[in-house]
């Protein structure tokens, strides 16, 4: 188990530094922010004065040696246009967005595993046609499009529940969060739910394939014959045995719910840091861009390493392959 853990790690951290080289790379030899932090009427001595005082009169190579050192202090650099830690500001609306994934992750688990189990138990019943049609609605429609309508319909026709923003927060534990009253629940309800679309529809489809094939085997028939209860035999004959692949894919999809963001907390103005990283973009703030892609590399490969420690504790078969490997 430990030469397990150890070769994982050293795989972990060869990710975050490949990608690291990546980004910087990818991020810093596009476009001139230069053009974008200055007034137009500045002179040239100005404007070289500008470049000198955020570091972008040097060699790339030099610019990369000197974020490599901030690295190593936790400092990846000040923003062009805020003038804080770019970390600072990421860490600052971290807390936004997690809780809008969290959420959304919530959603996906209590929508789509109950009618996944339903179309999988029932898969002739017509409602469980009209269930896998609309998962493949969640998969195929735009998640622009269908938070435009839900702001349509539950905001501006019925008056139900507020459009944007992120209402009142309250400090739990030292972070801020809008999860511990009614109004909080109100103002993520529907960028939660655009958020979770897809995933709901990857849920159902999940468990009904889940379902559908755990059904057929034989310790479930043997329960069956033995005159046990549906309900015993669905909870825990099928339920036990399809929940791991399905917390397995969940884990992972978790990261891609907060890497992925962007468009719903644009759409919704939730103050998180995809919002963040679009107005980045948009003014050529570099640190920040590199900072944000960073947090969410860091973020994909934690969660995949959990999920290989938790898998090969559930299935030791796996560490015994990966050590013959």
């Amino acid at each position: 188990m430990l030469s397990f853990l150890i070769r994982r790690i050293g795989q972990a951290l060869l990710v975050i530094v490949v990608m690291m080289v990546l980004v910087f790379f990818g991020v810093n030899v596009i476009g001139d922010p230069i053009w974008m932090l200055i007034s137009p009427d500045m002179d040239q001595q100005a404007v070289e004065a500008t470049a000198a005082a955020l570091g972008l009169d040097k060699p790339i190579w030099e610019q990369f040696w000197y974020f490599l050192k901030g690295v190593a202090r936790g400092d990846l650099g000040l923003s062009f246009v805020h003038g804080q830690p770019a970390i600072q500001l990421i860490l600052s609306r971290m807390p936004a967005t997690m809780e809008l994934a969290l959420v959304a992750l919530l959603m996906a688990i209590l929508v789509g595993l109950p009618l996944g189990m339903f179309a999988g138990l029932k898969p002739e019943h017509p409602a469980s046609r009209t269930i896998m049609a609309g998962s493949i609605l969640g998969f195929s429609l735009p998640s622009f499009w269908v938070g435009l309508m839900l702001i349509m319909v539950f905001a501006v026709i019925l008056g139900w529940l507020p459009a944007t923003g992120r209402g009142e927060t309250e400090s739990f534990l030292g972070i801020q969060t809008s999860l511990l009253s009614s109004a909080g629940w109100a103002f993520i309800a529907l960028p939660a739910f655009n958020l979770a679309t897809t995933k709901i529809s990857l849920v159902i489809r999940l468990t009904r394939a889940g379902v559908r094939e755990v059904a057929l085997m034989d310790y479930v028939k043997f329960a069956r014959a033995k005159g046990l209860k549906p309900s015993r035999i669905i909870g825990v004959h099928i339920l036990k045995n399809i929940m791991i692949p399905v917390v397995t894919v969940l884990g992972l999809e978790f990261g891609s719910l907060v890497a992925f963001s962007v468009v719903t907390e644009t759409i919704f103005a939730w103050p998180g840091m995809g919002k963040l990283l679009l107005e980045s973009i948009q003014r050529l703030d570099r640190p920040v861009i590199v900072a944000y892609i960073m947090v969410v590399v860091v973020l994909f490969v934690v969660v995949n390493l959990i999920v290989d420690i938790v898998y090969s504790l559930l299935d030791p078969r796996l560490r015994i392959a990966g050590n013959k490997a």
